[in-house]
C-alpha cells in the first residue's frame, strides 16, 4: 500500500483507548463505473460556491473522439456532484494527443478565491509522451473549462519537479503552493510556488543535505502543505534521516527547517513514534498545534510487517506526542480501531478530529479527541460485495450542512468494471449542525470575503468577531462581504433572521496586518 511503489525509490505519550460507536448513518451517494471515472484515490472533495462538491478520479473516463473507455492507464476525470449524489463529469483527462492536458489526477482540487478550482495531474503534460511521468498544474472552472498552467520537467533533469502527488493550497499572497515527490536537484522531490497564470518557482529541493536514504531535510514529499497562522508552511516527507520521514517548516522564501524525524525512536520499521507521514498536516484551533497521521510505524504487535500507523500531535517548535497507535485492538488485519491511515485529519465543528484508515480490512472512519480517545464511527465493506465502499484513502470534507463527505478508492456497485469496484462517494452524519466557511480564511481590512453556507437567503447580520459587516447575498450558498475596519481575529457569524439561528464559521478568521 506504500506510495513509493509509484517510483523506483522507495517523545511520545501513548494513553489512548479505542471504542466503537453506535452505528452512524453512512450513505453511499455514488458508485463509479469507470466510464465516469474510477479509483478516486487521494481525492478529498471540496465544496464549491454553488454548494455542490467537486473532485477528481485518478482513472477511467472516456476518449474525446471515440466516447469509449479511455485505454491509457490513469486518464481520469474531474467531476461535480450534488449533495444528493447526482454526478456530472466536467472533464476527461488525456483528451488531447499524447495527454498534453495531463492524466491521472490523483489528488483533489482546491477552491480559489476567484471561484475557480486548481489541481494537479500525476502524469502527462507537454514534456512527456502518453502516460509517462512529469505531470501538470491546471485550472478548471465549475462548468468544466480546463486550462493547463504548467507542465513539469520543463527544466533539464526535471529540476522543477515531477509527478505532483498532493493537492495544492492557496496562500494568503494569492499564489498556490505544492510539492512533488520526484524531480528537483536531487530527484527526490520539491516544494514549489506557482502563480494563477502559471509561473512556477522551486522553493526547495529535498535531500539537498546528505545522501539518500539519509536526508536530514527529508525526501519524497507525498503530502501537500498547510499555511499556518504565522504565515509559514508546514508539511511532511515520507523519507528522511532515520528512514521514517519528517515534519518540516518552510518560509515563503524557501528556508526549510526540519522539526521532527520519524523513527527517531527505534530502528525502521520498528518506529514507536510512527513512520511515513503521507498526508498533509492540520493546524488545529485554538491551540495552534499540528495534527497528522503516519501510515506505518507505531505498534509492531499489530503483526503488520511495518506497523499499523499512528495519529500524532506536534507543536510549531517540533515537540511530538503520539496520540494513538492503530490496531491496538484485535490482530492485523482485523483491527476494530483501523490500520494504516493514508488520509489526513479534519477538525470538526465540535473540536474533535476526524479521519479514515485504509486497512482493517476495508477501512474505517474514526473520531479522535485531543487527548487521543479514538472512536470508530464506521467500518467499510460492512455490506455484501463492499457495496458501501472499500479503502478510504482521502481526507474527509465537512460540508456546511454539518455532514462529512468522502471517497473510497474501491468497492461500490460496479465490480465488473474494476477488480474490486471502482470506488464510491459517501456521506456520514455524526450529529453535527450547519455552519459557514469563509473564503479565504484570512485577509486584511477592506478585502472581499466569500461566506459559504446553506440556506443563506434570509441573512440579516454578518459579524467578524463582534464587528458588524456590510454584505450582499449572492445565492442560497454564498454571501459576499468585506473585512470591516477595526475587525480583529475571531469567528465569523451569520444571523439568518433577527431572532433566528446564528451560524458560526468552522475556524476563526485571521485579520492580517
Amino acid at each position: 500500500m506504500r506510495k513509493a511503489t509509484w517510483f523506483l525509490v522507495e517523545m511520545t505519550v501513548f494513553a489512548a483507548l479505542a471504542t466503537v460507536a453506535p452505528a452512524q448513518t453512512l450513505t453511499t451517494l455514488f458508485s463509479f463505473d469507470a466510464l465516469d471515472g474510477s479509483t478516486p484515490e487521494f481525492n478529498s472533495l471540496v465544496q464549491g460556491l454553488d454548494g455542490n462538491f467537486y473532485g477528481t478520479a485518478y482513472g477511467g473516463g472516456v476518449g474525446a473522439v471515440s466516447g469509449d473507455l479511455c485505454n491509457v492507464p490513469g486518464c481520469g476525470t474531474a467531476f461535480r456532484m450534488t449533495p444528493e449524489g447526482t454526478l456530472t463529469t466536467l472533464y476527461n483527462f488525456c483528451s488531447q494527443e499524447n495527454c498534453i492536458d495531463g492524466a491521472g489526477p490523483i489528488a483533489g482540487l482546491v477552491l480559489a478565491t476567484s471561484g475557480d478550482f486548481y489541481g494537479t495531474t500525476l502524469i502527462g503534460g507537454s514534456n512527456c509522451v502518453g502516460s509517462s511521468g512529469c505531470g501538470t498544474v491546471f485550472k478548471i472552472t465549475s462548468d468544466g473549462t480546463l486550462t493547463t498552467l504548467y507542465s513539469f520537467c520543463s527544466q533539464p533533469g526535471c529540476a522543477d519537479g515531477e509527478m505532483p502527488f498532493a493537492a495544492l493550497i492557496q496562500a494568503t499572497d494569492g499564489n498556490f503552493y505544492g510539492t512533488t515527490p520526484a524531480g528537483g536537484a536531487s530527484g527526490l522531490g520539491t516544494v514549489f510556488k506557482i502563480t494563477s497564470t502559471g509561473t512556477l518557482t522551486t522553493l526547495h529541493s529535498f535531500c539537498s543535505q546528505g545522501t539518500y536514504p539519509n536526508c536530514p531535510d527529508g525526501a519524497l514529499p507525498y503530502a501537500g502543505l498547510v499555511q499556518a497562522a504565522d504565515g509559514n508552511f508546514y508539511g511532511t516527507t515520507s523519507g528522511g534521516e532515520s528512514g521514517g520521514g519528517t515534519v518540516f517548516k518552510i518560509t515563503p522564501a524557501g528556508t526549510l527547517t526540519t522539526l521532527h524525524s520519524f523513527c527517531s525512536q527505534g530502528t525502521y520499521p520498528d518506529c514507536p513514534d510512527g513512520a511515513q507521514p503521507d498526508a498533509a498536516l492540520l493546524q488545529a484551533s485554538p491551540s495552534g498545534n499540528f495534527y497528522g497521521t503516519t501510515t506505518t510505524g507505531g505498534d509492531l504487535t499489530c503483526n503488520s510487517p511495518n506497523g499499523c500507523g499512528t495519529v500524532f500531535k506536534i507543536t510549531p517548535t517540533g515537540a511530538l506526542t503520539t496520540l494513538h497507535r492503530f490496531c491496538s485492538q484485535g490482530a492485523y488485519p482485523n483491527c476494530p480501531d483501523g490500520a494504516q491511515p493514508e488520509a489526513g485529519l479534519l477538525q470538526g465543528t465540535d473540536g474533535n478530529f476526524y479521519g479514515a484508515t485504509a486497512g482493517s480490512p476495508g477501512g474505517t472512519v474514526f473520531r479522535i479527541t485531543d487527548q487521543g480517545d479514538l472512536t470508530t464511527l464506521y467500518s467499510f465493506c460492512s455490506q455484501a460485495g463492499c457495496m458501501d465502499g472499500l479503502f478510504p484513502w482521502a481526507t474527509l470534507l465537512q460540508s456546511t450542512n454539518g455532514n462529512f463527505y468522502g471517497t473510497t478508492m474501491g468497492g461500490g456497485d460496479f465490480p465488473n468494471y474494476c477488480n474490486a469496484g471502482c470506488g464510491t462517494v459517501f456521506s456520514l452524519s455524526a450529529g453535527l449542525g450547519p455552519f459557514v466557511k469563509t473564503l479565504p480564511a484570512a485577509g486584511k481590512a477592506g478585502e472581499t470575503v466569500r461566506i459559504l453556507g446553506t440556506d443563506l437567503s434570509e441573512t440579516t447580520h454578518v459579524r467578524f468577531d463582534h464587528m458588524e459587516a456590510a454584505f450582499q447575498v449572492i445565492s442560497e450558498s454564498e454571501i459576499q462581504t468585506r473585512v470591516p475596519d477595526g475587525a480583529t481575529t475571531g469567528f465569523v457569524t451569520v444571523t439568518l433572521t433577527r431572532r433566528g439561528p446564528r451560524l458560526k464559521s468552522n475556524v476563526p478568521f485571521h485579520v492580517l496586518p
